[in-house]
């Protein structure tokens, strides 16, 4: 099987530009698509507020899950409202980066820019490690294997994402809408439960839960910072409403109006989730405990030792559900599973975005070009490398990666909503309706109380997450903007050396001469073509050229060129370290030195191999003199391929770009 077969098999049949139209989404399909990150996030953002507050002990568990919560859907609602305005005002996909850089100017896009990669990395690998350790709990074979099942399910989710928007969000409208009727019903069942007084207590109920250490008399100053550590995980809920503003471009028309619809009904389906699962956690009295710091849940006073204890949802799944298997099984799988599908909010957002930074010159422009089946190809492979980097480095962790999460989103949050406010304070200046004047007035207020907002939990997730890892995060932003303006730099310094100059410039000025160099290692078919070439060019001057690496061998060649009587000029230069790099360079740089105006074009005759293995019987010293001579100023190099008979058909299997297309126009 070909590697062009291999390809069509794992990403599809290449569509063609204008099949564009054909991949935009319909409500149906964007919802699952864009919104399983903030769906699933419900999977395990109660764990998070729950092992947060138990630090002080079970009674503070109860007294204040009920307070975070609510302080977490608050802001919820406030940034959907938020989001809202950023999609009708800003519908081209820019989002977050395209209204800070429009506001507050490109260096506030850039910062808002390099936190929504590092945010989009790190949804990838904490959903598909929550999703593994999810599937642990029903499937034992992968109690020990998590890293490597989530390397797996990775590369799984990248050839998924690379055969296309839609083909893929057809793959995972299924299971998103499985998820939602899995923890809707056990929301529906366990509240009846509750009302008919037969609800069932969760398997850590029977267990009191210690506090950790230094942890059993907090001062205020102490209780509230705990507070804030337990909202500010909490807010993992709040991920993924951004990518929706990122993927406006993706919406079937009417583009705006759709993608706001889609945040509305994400937002309401994750509020009511969330406030059911810590609803019935309280009610079945659940205890969670720190990974980081086992041994903290008592039986009868004493420490309960190697237990291993289960996610916030799969005991509420055998509580809800005890007596009925086929419930726990189906929320154990679909929980597992939309946790993996998470991560494809980010193969949606990460390309998109990319792809405008490339555009704009920020990134490589590699990443503004479209694949086979017209999707951000090279975006989606990048993520997926450097979430599977994340992967290995904290062991598929959820409680480790989590640490490092959440901060990119609450600094594009803060940013655009800033960028927002003084977006309608200069359209309240042009505009002279009243009943537009009202609603972008209307606007600008949700604006600027999501801009409060998300700077406070801002605050809170740097405060309380910084020296958890949070530092982390911060740090690779930081590397990515610097990285981002040495590329934009690079590219407007190639930008100006390539600008034509004005028409009595130096580089309008035709060359005196064409002095045509043919190298020469023997006398055969390819250099007998490469000849007959350069001759066709009528150059004013040309000559063949050996490097005198052995003299018996250059005699000889100087013998035979002379009794097939070659009508061109055989030079030689002499090599006493039996270089052959080198001197040519020499001899070129020489000519240069005597005629300036000159143009030198040197012909490098070479045959080409069809079989990798061929690669390595041969020293590829064409390859390494073009290389050299392609930085040499005024020499043009010409490379005269012979296709010997293993290379027939080979140019069928390099079907893709070739490299530097991009700069080409390709």
């Amino acid at each position: 099987m070909t590697g062009r077969t291999i390809k069509r098999v794992l990403v599809g049949r290449a569509m063609r530009s204008d099949k564009l139209g054909d991949t935009l989404l319909p409500k149906r399909l964007a919802l699952p698509i864009f919104a399983s990150d903030a769906l699933s996030s419900v999977a395990y953002a109660p764990d998070e507020i729950l092992i947060t507050l138990g630090a002080a002990g079970g009674a503070f568990v109860t007294t204040n899950s009920w307070y975070i919560t609510g302080a977490v859907v608050f802001v919820m609602a406030i940034v959907v409202a938020s989001y809202r305005q950023n999609v009708h005002a800003y519908p081209s996909g820019g989002g977050d980066y395209e209204v800070a850089t429009t506001n507050l100017g490109p260096k506030a896009g850039l910062t808002v820019a390099s936190a929504l990669l590092v945010d989009y990395t790190l949804t990838v690998a904490v959903s598909v490690s929550s999703g593994v350790q999810n599937a642990s709990a029903a499937l034992p074979f992968v109690q020990g294997r998590e890293v490597i099942v989530a390397v797996l399910l990775v590369v799984a989710l990248t050839a998924l994402n690379l055969r296309g928007v839609r083909e893929s969000g057809s793959y995972f409208a299924i299971p998103v809408y499985l998820f939602i009727l899995g923890i809707v019903g056990l929301a529906i069942v366990g509240v009846f439960r509750k009302l008919m007084g037969d609800l069932p207590l969760a398997e850590s109920a029977k267990f009191s839960l210690a506090p950790q250490a230094g942890m059993s008399s907090l001062s205020q100053f102490a209780m509230l910072f705990l507070l804030l550590r337990a909202f500010s995980s909490g807010c993992a809920a709040l991920t993924g409403v951004e990518a929706i503003s990122n993927g406006v471009p993706a919406f079937k028309k009417p583009k705006s109006k759709n993608a706001a619809t889609t945040l509305l009904m994400m937002g309401s389906i994750a509020v009511i989730m969330l406030v059911s699962i810590i609803a019935l956690s309280r009610w079945t009295g659940i205890h969670m405990q720190d990974p980081d710091h086992p041994g903290r849940l008592l039986l009868h006073g004493k420490p309960v030792e190697n237990y291993n204890e289960n996610t916030v949802l799969g005991q509420l799944s055998h509580a809800v559900f005890h007596g009925f298997a086929p419930g726990i099984i189906f929320v154990s799988i679909v929980t597992g599973i939309i946790l993996v599908l998470a991560a494809n909010t980010a193969f949606n957002g990460f390309p998109v975005l990319a792809s405008i930074l490339a555009k704009d010159g920020f990134l490589p422009r590699q990443l503004h070009t479209r694949g086979d089946r017209l999707a951000y190809s090279n975006g989606i492979l990048i993520l997926a490398g450097a979430a599977v980097a994340l992967i290995v480095i904290y062991h598929a962790e959820t409680t480790r990666l989590i640490q490092l999460y959440i901060v990119g989103v609450f600094v594009s949050f803060t940013t655009s909503q800033t960028g927002m406010i003084r977006h309608w304070n200069r359209h309240l200046k042009e505009e002279q309706d009243p009943k537009v004047r009202y609603r972008m007035r209307r606007s600008r207020v949700i604006n600027a109380v999501g801009a409060v907002m998300a700077g406070l939990v801002l605050v809170v997730v740097l405060l309380t997450k910084f020296t958890h890892g949070a530092g982390y995060a911060v740090g690779a932003m930081v590397v990515l903007y610097i990285l981002m303006l040495g590329i934009r730099r690079h590219y407007a310094h190639v930008r100006d050396e390539l600008a034509l100059s004005d028409i009595d410039g130096d580089e309008q000025v035709l060359p005196a001469r064409l002095h045509v160099i043919v190298l020469v290692s023997k006398i055969h078919k390819p250099t007998m073509r490469a000849l007959a070439y350069a001759r066709a060019t009528r150059p004013a001057v040309l000559e063949a050229l050996t490097v005198d690496v052995n003299h018996e061998e250059t005699q000889a060649l100087k013998d035979e060129w002379k009794r097939r009587d070659i009508p061109v000029t055989l030079s030689t230069v002499a090599s006493p370290y039996r270089e052959i790099t080198r001197p040519v360079i020499n001899y070129v740089r020489a000519i240069r030195r005597d005629s300036p105006r000159d143009v030198v074009m040197v012909y490098i005759p070479e045959y080409v191999l069809g079989k990798w293995w061929e690669q390595l019987l041969h020293n590829q010293s064409a390859l390494r003199l073009k290389a050299r001579l392609l930085f040499t100023p005024g020499v043009m190099v010409t490379s005269v391929p012979w296709q010997l008979h293993s290379s027939e058909g080979s140019e069928d299997r390099f079907d893709g770009s070739a490299p530097g297309s991009v700069r080409l126009g390709r």
